[in-house]
């Protein structure tokens, strides 16, 4: 089994910034893809910003430039940096690893932006 475990979400001010972290346990053999989504009260989840074990990172047109995906293959950790963030960031975010050949998600974090 592998657990997923989210940290890092809370309040900000719009124009601020917050850092998640994902960490995964568990019988882990290899993590490929690992990536963020985020469900906003009302609206489908949605893709944020997903990165390869190489390194490739893929970003949603609406937080390109503002937010900034890493990961730790030795950690078997992903982190999301979210500079100058809107009240339209504001969602329940989630962690999202691909062990091949399964998906894994997180509980979620909620991040809330005041305007």
């Amino acid at each position: 089994q592998v657990q997923l475990v989210e940290s890092g979400g809370g309040l900000v001010q719009a124009g601020g910034s917050l850092r998640l972290s994902c960490a995964a346990s568990g019988t882990i053999f290899r993590i490929n893809n690992m990536g963020w989504y985020r469900q906003a009260p009302g609206k489908q989840r949605e893709l944020v910003a997903t990165i390869t074990r190489g390194g490739t990172t893929n970003y949603a047109d609406s937080v390109k430039g503002r937010f900034t995906i890493s990961r730790d293959n030795a950690k078997n950790t992903v982190s999301l940096q979210m500079n100058s963030a809107k009240p339209e960031d504001t969602a329940v975010y989630y962690c999202r690893v691909f062990i091949a050949p399964k998906v894994y998600w997180g509980q979620g974090t909620q991040v809330t932006v005041s305007s």
